[in-house]
């Protein structure tokens, strides 16, 4: 099929280069002049594991190009997805200018039946706005189509390659058959492409995300309760896990979740809701939850230390998670500011995201170059994100570099025993 992507950030990309590696024309327009330049060039603005290999490969066998025409791109596609920002407005709510935007200018190039299709993360009730906005603005024949994106970073092409389901929003059935077409070939191996309609596929992201985000902040809140009797928080998880109605995933307590998605997502989904007469006070609770977990670190080290003014602490981990450089909203942040906001110091490594953390961090930061430079001089670790890289460090080498064998680990690499075999004083969460 002949597809056009609106927006190169982190979605669009993936999706740009997933649907190009099975065979389908793709091109991906952005806006930006010089982000579609460097794009040409080979230059892929985010990290994320495979990504520039797809982008790479699709572009030389000439299945994927980059554009700033959109109009051009729109008339010559069968399918155009809509896949730019939908930043957080100062209610919470999603903010649909630039979906809107985008919508219009989509519906002036049309040249024949086109489906468009939402990739962007929308409210309920957007489909109906898009095919007013686009009726008024064209006579050709179209349908608008949601199909929220379920991609974890650092994982996301094998989450679009081989997906757990497929989500269609559609109105009418020749949108939902031509949607079904093009996932088909990545729904052989049994996973469900679910029809329904559009508000209740636009409604599943939120609600994913709001589950996930919801036994994140349950199990830091458990973490916090089993501090206080002297209980361990890994125990209790496995006991949790067991239950078959529970399961095992996102049952690992730390410093609180971050990232593009379960931020955003809950507030605009509690927002949503409160604008149309419904409260939600788990999703409230959650959010308040989150906030809290990321001061527990240093609230932790500044009842150790006592105070933290001259102290130098080094960070591993900036990213908000592993296999990603992505720094929106991640817990690195608020614990480097309630460092240096207390007069420590903090040395910071990231084996990704050092370069966005520049541009978003307190300039009083500053980058080591490895992770064992962090620790020069440093008067205490703290794990913020947990890399592979981080897993197994040589521990000999960690303690002749640390002013002190004191180590805060707010993602519970280690275990408790050994650490205390190799030496250091070692706090984590929840054990």
């Amino acid at each position: 099929m002949k597809i056009a992507v609106v927006g190169t950030g982190y979605v669009g990309l993936v999706v740009g280069a997933c649907f190009a590696e099975n065979g389908n024309t793709v091109v991906c327009v952005d806006n930006d002049a010089a982000k579609v330049r460097a794009l040409e060039q080979g230059r892929i603005p985010i990290y994320e594991p495979g990504l520039e290999e797809l982008v790479t490969r699709n572009r030389r066998e000439e299945r994927l190009a980059f554009t700033t025409s959109l109009t051009r791109a729109a008339a010559a596609s069968q399918i155009v997805f809509i896949a730019v920002g939908t930043p957080s407005g100062e209610d919470g709510a999603a903010d649909l200018t630039n979906v809107l935007e985008v919508a219009r200018e989509i519906a002036g190039a049309l040249d024949g039946y086109t489906i468009i299709a939402t990739k962007s993360t929308v409210p309920a009730g957007t489909a109906a706005r898009l095919r007013e906005v686009v009726a008024e603005a064209t006579t050709q024949p179209f349908s608008i189509v949601t199909n929220p994106e379920f991609l974890k970073q650092g994982a996301a092409i094998d989450d679009f390659m081989r997906p757990d389901r497929v989500v269609i929003g559609a109105d009418d059935e020749r949108a939902a058959r031509t949607m079904r077409a093009l996932y088909a070939p990545f729904t052989r191996t049994g996973a469900p492409i679910m029809v329904m309609d559009c508000a209740s596929a636009e409604l599943s992201k939120y609600a994913a995300n709001a589950m996930l985000a919801t036994r994140v902040s349950f199990m830091n809140e458990m973490a916090n309760v089993c501090e206080t009797f002297g209980a361990d928080v890994d125990e209790v998880r496995r006991v949790i896990a067991a239950d078959r109605r529970i399961g095992p995933a996102f049952l690992f307590p730390g410093v609180g979740y971050g990232g593009s998605c379960f931020p955003k997502d809950l507030r605009a989904l509690a927002g949503l809701a409160r604008r149309n007469g419904s409260e939600c006070r788990i999703l409230d609770a959650v959010e308040a939850v989150n906030e809290a977990q990321k001061s527990r670190l240093v609230a932790r080290m500044k009842a150790y230390f006592a105070s933290l003014q001259g102290k130098t602490i080094a960070l591993w981990g900036l990213a908000f998670k592993p296999r990603t450089d992505d720094m929106r909203e991640a817990p690195s942040i608020a614990i480097a500011e309630g460092i240096l906001e207390a007069g420590g110091r903090v040395v910071a490594y990231d084996p990704q995201a050092i370069e966005t953390a520049r541009k978003v961090m307190d300039p009083r930061v500053a980058y080591a170059d490895s992770a064992y430079d962090a620790l020069r001089g440093a008067d205490a670790l703290a794990i913020v994100t947990e890399w592979n890289a981080f897993r197994e460090p040589d521990f000999a080498r960690m303690r002749a570099l640390l002013r002190a064998p004191v180590i805060f680990d707010g993602r519970n690499l280690f275990a408790v025993e050994q650490m205390r075999a190799e030496g250091f004083t070692y706090f984590s969460v929840g054990r």
